[in-house]
């Protein structure tokens, strides 16, 4: 079966590289009558544009766009998620567990969650969960899942934030080492402030208190912090990798294969890598597909390579979940 369990609708912040994307992706979708580059054809991409910007991604037209290449790249279960950051009612979480107030990062983290953090929790929930009959109408289901970045010392404030609405699957990543978001373009000469193998040690504890806090189905990811290319030797990293992989299969929780590094960012290298995808599934820990998307046209994207990277290292059935009741499924058919 080909899944997606890691698409989002928007993110932020919103510049100019966004706006560009926002166009990009819907060009895939919408064919301008006009001749590119004219007059006419840029006043058509404008009005595009806030068309978008107006709709908001919750609308029926945006995720419309979704539908549309879920459906050409064969896709049977889809699953939109977003950044917990993304929705006010965790503000108090995330003032307190980011670093938002000193001299070094913390204005620049605090604006950067100020231009983020803009819509409504029951909002998105309510949104996703309209369109469900929809999207099973059109052979595809339809799941409703969250990214919630893992605070050590925040797990009964996060229990708090999930537990009333009725998802499908959580997401559980680590985007921050002590408050500092690490994959930030803006933020990445910190990495130069550390000896690269403690960090990682350290990095990976914190993915391992996370798989163990039974708050999440999935945890994204898991070797995110290569972003930026600082990453040390990785033979040296081997017994870090084998750790969080006992972690995983001991908390019966699984992982992704993520391509968003991969196609998005510097390192050019899927999460994990394969030295760590080779220690997880001899340690046997379960595994879903995801795009890491958060546009329309990416949905799916490399869903066939990851499927046969997969298949060509031994694994047979991926995750999918159900009102966070995991089942195996083959990965082919």
């Amino acid at each position: 079966m080909k899944v997606d369990y890691h698409i989002h609708l928007e993110e932020g912040p919103y510049t100019h590289n966004y706006l560009e994307k926002i166009t990009q992706s819907m060009e895939h979708f919408v064919p301008l009558p006009s001749k590119q580059y004219s007059k006419a054809w840029f006043a058509e991409v404008v009005a595009q544009a806030h068309r978008r910007m107006q709709e908001t991604e919750y609308s029926e037209w945006w995720l419309n766009f979704y539908l549309e290449r879920a459906k050409q790249r064969n896709l049977k279960m889809v699953g939109i998620v977003d950044h917990l950051y993304r929705f006010n009612e965790t503000s108090d979480y995330f003032h307190t567990y980011m670093d938002t107030t000193s001299s070094e990062i913390g204005a620049i983290q605090a604006d950067w969650l100020g231009c983020v953090m803009n819509r409504s929790l029951s909002e998105f929930v309510e949104f996703i969960e309209g369109q469900k009959a929809k999207w099973k109408a059109n052979g595809i289901e339809l799941k409703l899942g969250m990214e919630a970045d893992y605070f050590i010392g925040g797990e009964e404030q996060l229990q708090a934030l999930l537990q009333p609405y009725p998802f499908d699957y959580v997401i559980g990543s680590v985007h921050f080492y002590d408050g500092w978001g690490f994959d930030n373009p803006g933020l990445q000469t910190k990495f130069l402030d550390y000896d690269l193998l403690e960090l990682y040690q350290n990095h990976f504890e914190t993915v391992k208190r996370a798989a163990a806090s039974n708050l999440f189905d999935i945890i994204a990811h898991l070797d995110n912090l290569k972003v930026f290319k600082h990453r040390p030797d990785e033979a040296l990293l081997r017994d870090m990798y084998r750790s969080v992989a006992k972690t995983l299969k001991q908390a019966d929780v699984a992982t992704e294969m993520n391509p968003g590094l991969y196609y998005r960012y510097p390192v050019k290298e899927m999460c994990p890598s394969d030295t760590f995808l080779d220690i997880l599934v001899a340690e046997g820990v379960p595994f879903t597909t995801s795009s890491d998307s958060h546009f329309p046209h990416d949905v799916g994207i490399y869903a066939d390579q990851i499927q046969d990277k997969l298949k060509e290292s031994g694994v047979k059935e991926i995750a999918v979940f159900d009102k966070r009741m995991r089942q195996m499924v083959p990965i082919h058919g």
